[in-house]
């Protein structure tokens, strides 16, 4: 896989998929970026790291939907609109990010090999946190004495 940053579009595999979709008409889109992340939330064998790269790219176009979502805007994403995607899919994309970077994934290996594993990590984690944002914490009542 040829990668210049940890981005999420920043790899040759990440950037065919978002030609793929450019190459999909308009009403199928949405349903390419499901495929996606259900190949990577669903696998029960090791995650290769096509499967993982594809999952984190469709996960972005997810996070870039939901507030605080930031907007795809890379040369390597894709070129035509993506729909309104089903809100249920943060859900899944979720379940997708949490597969990439665990035990069984060629994508995480990879990256933890490499001197920006931490950094890649991070990003993963942002996007999971608009996927699914931490509800604030409830402060404790105060109590009179």
């Amino acid at each position: 896989m040829g990668t210049w940053d940890i981005g999420h579009f920043d790899n040759d595999t990440a950037a065919d998929f978002s030609g793929a979709l450019d190459d999909a008409a308009l009403a199928e889109r949405a349903g390419l970026i499901r495929a996606a992340l259900e190949r990577a939330a669903e696998a029960v064998a090791y995650l290769d790291d096509y499967e993982g790269v594809h999952a984190v790219a469709a996960a972005a176009l997810v996070a870039a939907q939901c507030p605080g979502g930031v907007p795809v805007t890379t040369a390597y994403g894709p070129d035509e609109p993506v729909p309104a995607l089903p809100v249920e899919l943060r859900e899944l994309a979720v379940a997708a990010l949490d597969r990439v970077v665990g035990e069984e994934s060629e994508l995480a290996e990879l990256w933890d090999e490499s001197e920006s594993g931490a950094e890649w990590r991070r990003g993963i984690r942002e996007l999971r946190e608009v996927l699914a944002p931490t509800p604030p914490r409830a402060e404790e009542p105060l109590v009179e004495l």
